[in-house]
């Protein structure tokens, strides 16, 4: 079965621990390793256990009545309740993309793939049958269905033309409004569930740990520049520059976990200069307004922007995050990160 190529299944492969030069490295290191591990199954196994949570607060919200789907009024204080319990699913999900998508890639897949990521795959039969957790699940399934009547006209106009396609919206009646709870809402919160009691100790590869905090800053310039098209990620909410931030933050969190083990090999310098990067990027992000990604202007480039379109909010925005996710531009975070994979001991293969 096919499945899109994650970026971070690429990284995992270009990043391993590499062999220390004597048994003195080796000594050296040993309680270095052993504490990262500890401290990146403890910090991660909280977050997919708010994870869970929240996507099981959003099944006990979906409304179920009998004789009707949902109503736009009757259900609003439901509809508003899963929306907000959505929000933290997804806060909670970019937290540790990068650490999950290399180690379990059949789980993110089915956790946070997109529509068009499953129609690719489904192809001219697609899927019918929106609520029943079975063909496209996970959490932009369920966004879908959440904000149906709010879905940008360009979204709609993009989607519509996928081989498959079928229009979203709301549980039309009983059956699927217990669908929706009870199978596509369940399916997330048994995915998870999965996840979280094969999260061990002895699951995490140091290197692909170290690679899922590469893969947190390459993801953000890829939701930068899916932004500039309707493959946005979390487009039915219009809310990508919030999964920025929480890409952000995941980020932060895991690199602080490395960052003792870090400075014990360079000194201070390399972890200054990622800090510092790190913290250009959350002012930049603090700087924009709302949820939401800035419009692109409408004749936007990512591969040749013209410095009119730089200086718009969304140009701005660009620069900043490819300024950091850039590996071959010199200071930038990732080649940083870069510098300190290879004094940890990683192989770093040909820069993505």
């Amino acid at each position: 079965m096919r499945r899109p190529v994650h970026l971070g299944v690429v990284l995992l492969a270009g990043v391993t621990a590499s062999g220390c030069s004597s048994s003195a490295d080796v000594d050296a290191d040993a309680p270095f390793r052993a504490e990262v591990t500890k401290r990146m199954h403890d910090s991660l196994a909280l977050e997919i256990a708010d994870w869970k949570k929240a996507a099981t607060d959003l099944a006990n919200f979906a409304p179920v009545t009998s004789g009707r789907g949902w109503d736009t009024t009757q259900d609003a204080a439901a509809i508003a309740d899963m929306k907000e319990a959505w929000k933290r699913v997804r806060v909670a999900y970019e937290h540790i993309e990068g650490a999950i998508a290399p180690l379990f890639p059949a789980t993110d897949f089915a956790t946070a793939a997109r529509y068009d990521d499953y129609l690719a795959e489904l192809g001219e039969k697609g899927d019918d049958n929106a609520f029943d957790g079975e063909g496209v699940t996970g959490q932009h399934a369920i966004e879908r269905i959440l904000y149906a009547d709010a879905i940008p006209s360009y979204v709609v106009d993009f989607e519509s033309k996928l081989p498959g396609y079928e229009p979203a919206r709301f549980p039309a009646h009983e059956t699927e409004a217990s669908d929706f709870k009870n199978k596509l809402c369940a399916r997330l919160v048994s995915d998870i569930a999965g996840l979280e009691s094969a999260w061990r100790p002895v699951k995490i590869d140091l290197g692909g740990a170290y690679a899922g905090l590469i893969l947190l800053m390459n993801e953000q310039g890829e939701k930068l520049r899916k932004a500039a098209t309707p493959e946005e990620k979390s487009r039915y909410a219009n809310r990508t520059l919030a999964d920025l931030h929480a890409n952000l933050e995941g980020t932060v969190k895991i690199y602080d976990v490395f960052q003792p083990w870090i400075v014990s090999k360079s000194g201070s310098a390399t972890d200054q200069n990622i800090r510092s990067g790190l913290g250009q990027l959350r002012t930049v992000y603090d700087e924009t307004p709302g949820e939401a990604i800035p419009q692109p202007p409408p004749t936007w480039s990512s591969i040749h922007p013209t410095p009119q379109d730089l200086a718009t909010p969304f140009g701005k925005l660009f620069s900043a995050v490819q300024k950091a996710v850039d590996p071959a531009k010199e200071g930038s975070v990732v080649q940083e990160m870069n510098k300190a994979a290879k004094l940890l001991g990683f192989d770093v293969g040909p820069s993505l």
